[in-house]
């Protein structure tokens, strides 16, 4: 997450290191810097953004709401289900300002049938997301990492849009939707924290 945070503020030499420092053998990473990005291209307009947005957010939601049944822990199931919540009325505010952009269909569920908007990282629908990462969460603190990989994603994506945009109103809804995504990220954070405490304990 940090090395993403860090190739979008214009870092050129960032590597995110499989297996952690343990797994340093001197060698230098190879591989394209945006893999997995593929649905951006840097050169869309302020309406292209909010499509693009809208998708990310909808792809949160929708990840929210698959794994809150299967988690057995209260807790995170419960903070879940909120930030599934949350993601609604970050599509909402999505779409309502996509129409002060553009105008278009009055009612936000035809917005979004003309989307492609259960996009994930690297252009997966949550489905195809979850089956091919579903090996990676075993645990809830795999479970609340994969979130927050997912959370920062929407972070770096904002930051970038919104450093880059010139239109006032886009600029400062994607600024609030990170500051938002940042508040979410501690949330998780902290439980995360507070799962490797547990679990240091019950080893």
């Amino acid at each position: 997450m940090a090395a993403q945070l860090l190739a979008g503020q214009g870092f050129k030499e960032v590597y995110n290191l499989k297996g952690g420092i343990k797994a340093w053998n001197g060698l230098k990473a190879v591989g394209p810097a945006e893999v997995g990005m593929a649905v951006i291209t840097g050169d869309e307009t302020p309406s292209q953004m909010i499509k693009i947005a809208f998708g990310m957010e909808e792809g949160l939601r929708s990840f929210y709401e698959a794994m809150s049944p299967e988690i057995k822990d209260s807790t995170l199931s419960g903070l879940f289900r909120k930030l599934s919540k949350i993601e609604v009325a970050h599509k909402e505010r999505l779409f309502r300002h996509y129409r002060t952009l553009e105008g278009g269909p009055a009612e936000m569920t035809a917005f979004e049938e003309g989307l492609a908007s259960d996009l994930m990282e690297g252009g997966m629908t949550t489905e195809e997301f979850l089956e091919f990462n579903r090996p990676a969460m075993e645990t809830p603190q795999d479970v609340l990492s994969m979130a927050m990989i997912l959370e920062t994603q929407s972070l770096d994506l904002y930051m970038r849009y919104a450093a880059r945009i010139k239109e006032e109103g886009t600029r400062g809804l994607l600024h609030d939707l990170a500051d938002q995504e940042k508040a979410h990220l501690k949330e998780l954070g902290n439980l995360l924290d507070k799962e490797a405490r547990s679990h240091r304990s019950r080893s």
